[in-house]
């Protein structure tokens, strides 16, 4: 590189990587990728599924090799051979799939492998000062000495900023960091992020939502289908050209048109109170065949658990469930699928994928049964097309249907599994933020999926987070609230200040 090159870099900019390449095994996953991070600055990094996001951090993160290009940190070219390299030189990542030890305390989860030392002894007193001083500094209030399967996932999500802010670090990667927010946690992230750039720390933000990346990104940098697209200032590019420009196409609406009919009702929920407490607690309500039903709720609302009991992945210690008008018992998600259900969870990494398996075995896995022949024999060839039928209608990007998922982008995941769930056939689809962590593109696929299911009369129940999508996309909503249902209101009538008003009132 020349030398003014060189000095432009140290002047101007914190982290440069300079046509930077990736190639797997039938598809290039990077094409001479650029991307410059001021410091202080927080800069978002934007696009659909699969434009290679992630791909580019792990390149910079060690986790893979790039091909071609070069990286500048601080003004010093940089080819870390590992993510403890990484770390070392102040470079984090915080990933969106939480990957730490839950067996274990939360001051152990942020100094795992340097932990301090006094001979042959960990310093007990010395790590929990340290951490009590970070969490301090960013005002997280979590005792270190606790257990981390204690926390819900949006504390878990804090913890994981603090490991990376106790290694110094000068460039942060934050993937999706508010997909388990609540608004009010989100506010507090940005608080971090805010202290964080006055120290001169660059931030990479990389995001589906468009409200946060106006609200808290300096610069946008847009990739679609592994290239560098644009980089702009973002007071310089509305939304809907972010949204053109990494899909390639004017996206008019977010949603699609609402042309499901709600019928009579297919499914009814009496009194349900779960063994496991805190948990779901006297909970009634009614599904309609062809509806859409939203369930809201702060974190701690015991949404998912809801989901869980439904599903019988949770006992129920009183209360019953029917459909079509007569009782059933899901004793176990066996049981449950048996009886015409389907539940796509919302941690694809921990309870949605086989990450060291193909495509084609996280498709037929969970109707595994109707591929048994007389011979007791997998029917290969039905595998196969109901693998190629998933890729093709969730429009999966994938080389093949022998690809590893884990290579996959998290939006492709994502859309397999609800590919697998399809393939049974559910009379009940229950859907647990079926679109976190997925761009625009694939999100109005995913909703579409959805109408298309309603509009075939099967009734889906559908947890999400994001206001705009309970508004845009369901028919009515349970709003939950410490284990309860606060209140269930039709979409067309409601207003996002109702909804939180009920989702307050057992607090």
């Amino acid at each position: 590189m020349p030398d003014s090159q060189t000095k432009n870099t140290k002047q101007d900019y914190l982290l440069e990587m300079i046509g930077i390449s990736k190639e797997f095994p039938g598809v290039k996953a990077l094409d001479k990728v650029d991307l410059r991070v001021r410091r202080g600055t927080v800069h978002a990094l934007m696009g659909e599924n699969g434009a290679g996001k992630s791909t580019l951090m792990k390149c910079l993160f060690g986790i893979y090799h790039k091909d071609q290009g070069q990286i500048f940190l601080e003004g010093q070219e940089v080819d870390f051979q590992n993510s403890r390299q990484a770390l070392d030189n102040g470079v984090s990542m915080v990933h969106q799939e939480l990957n730490q030890v839950r067996t274990t305390r939360v001051m152990d989860n942020i100094w795992l492998g340097r932990f301090p030392t006094k001979g042959l002894f960990i310093e007990e007193k010395k790590m929990y000062q340290a951490t009590s001083k970070i969490f301090k500094e960013l005002d997280i209030d979590i005792d270190p000495r606790l257990k981390m399967k204690r926390l819900p996932v949006s504390e878990s999500q804090m913890v994981e900023i603090a490991k990376a802010v106790s290694y110094d670090s000068k460039i942060i990667v934050m993937d999706e960091p508010t997909s388990s927010l609540t608004e009010k946690e989100v506010n507090h992230l940005f608080q971090i992020i805010r202290a964080l750039k006055a120290r001169g720390v660059g931030i990479i933000y990389i995001s589906h939502k468009m409200e946060e990346i106006k609200q808290i990104a300096d610069d946008v940098t847009i990739m679609r289908d592994g290239k560098w697209i644009a980089t702009k200032p973002t007071n310089e590019i509305s939304t809907d050209e972010i949204i053109s420009l990494m899909v390639g196409r004017d996206l008019t609406n977010r949603f699609p048109p609402k042309t499901n009919q709600p019928g009579k009702v297919i499914l009814e929920a009496k009194n349900l109170r779960a063994v496991n407490q805190p948990s779901v607690r006297e909970a009634s309500f009614e599904l309609r065949k062809g509806e859409i039903l939203g369930v809201a709720g702060l974190v701690g609302a015991r949404r998912t658990e809801l989901l869980e009991t439904i599903f019988g992945v949770r006992q129920l210690e009183s209360g019953e469930i029917y459909l079509h008008g007569k009782k059933i018992e899901n004793k176990d998600p066996r049981t449950a699928i048996k009886n015409g259900f389907a539940l796509v969870t919302e941690e694809r990494r921990a309870t949605g994928i086989f990450p060291t398996l193909d495509v084609r075995f996280n498709s037929f896995i969970a109707n595994i049964q109707q591929y048994v022949q007389k011979n007791k024999l997998l029917d290969e060839k039905k595998i196969v097309n109901d693998g190629q039928w998933v890729i093709e209608s969730m429009r999966v990007r994938t080389p093949s249907h022998k690809t590893l998922i884990s290579s996959l982008s998290g939006g492709n995941q994502q859309k397999v599994i609800v590919g697998r769930w399809l393939l049974t056939e559910p009379e009940i689809l229950l859907m647990d933020e079926p679109t976190r962590g997925i761009d625009v593109g694939a999100k109005y696929e995913i909703y579409q999926l959805v109408i298309d299911l309603a509009n075939k009369e099967k009734g889906i129940i559908m947890v999400s987070s994001e206001m705009p999508e309970l508004l845009g996309i369901t028919d009515r909503i349970l709003v939950m609230s410490n284990g309860k249902v606060a209140g269930i209101v039709n979409t067309k009538e409601t207003s996002q200040e109702e909804i939180l008003r009920l989702s307050a009132k057992y607090l």
